[in-house]
């Protein structure tokens, strides 16, 4: 099985290389959406940031106000600690239960869509890392654009996260987001082709197919030593 990490910043494009990857049939585990499951009302999560934060930060149906959490914790980098600190655990766990579901399925190839990639060091899971890069002046500007923020806030937000630049040197591959979505499409189909190529033999025993073929192959050796022994 391989995972391909995905990753970007605020702005850069990376959902929209993520919804490509799933227009292509590639199955992708969306971060996004599992930490919104894990902070829904109720849940652990839930009752972590009630406590930490208070219950301003709540709707009238007691759901979380995440833009309202959202401006807290990019204003405060200390808030922000406290905030992944208490919501990393839960949204790991899902990712993985994720995985495995997938897993189970047979799929050999997944796309592991996370903002926190490199903070989380679940780069370290990932091969190959795709960074989705985009130039500071466009990414300011679409982030204006999107949240209808003002340029210092927008310029806030984005230094609030690891420098794009530092991610970018990170990479394995990287995709230029800064012209026309036909530009990302063309180098998308390149990205594509590379994360399906033949997976190694590594990746296969990962594979649901390859733990079969493993256990299969031991059974067998195991079956064959007893005769051999009487």
């Amino acid at each position: 099985m391989r995972l391909v990490g995905l990753t970007g910043g605020i702005a850069s494009g990376k959902s929209t290389v993520s919804n490509l990857f799933k227009d292509a049939g590639v199955p992708v585990v969306d971060a996004d959406v599992v930490a919104r499951n894990v902070v829904q009302k109720g849940t652990g999560g839930w009752k972590k940031i009630v406590k930490a934060f208070g219950d301003e930060i709540l709707l009238d149906n007691g759901e979380i106000d995440r833009a309202r959490l959202g401006q807290i914790v990019f204003s405060d980098p200390s808030k922000r600690q406290i905030l992944n600190r208490l919501l990393v655990p839960h949204i790991s766990s899902g990712i993985f239960w994720e995985i495995a579901k997938l897993w189970m399925k047979g799929c050999k190839v997944i796309v592991l869509d996370i903002p926190l990639l490199f903070e989380t060091k679940m780069d370290r899971w990932t091969n190959p890392v795709i960074v989705v890069w985009v130039n500071p002046e466009t990414q300011i500007e679409r982030l204006m654009s999107r949240d209808g923020c003002s340029e210092e806030q927008a310029q806030n937000r984005i230094n609030a996260q690891l420098a794009l630049d530092w991610k970018k040197s990170e990479a394995d591959i990287v995709i230029d987001n800064s012209g026309s979505l036909d530009d990302t499409k063309q180098q998308f189909q390149e990205v594509l082709r590379k994360v399906s190529e033949p997976l190694t033999w590594k990746e296969r025993l990962r594979s649901r197919d390859g733990l079969i073929s493993v256990v299969m192959c031991t059974a067998v050796g195991v079956l064959l030593a007893q005769k051999n022994l009487l």
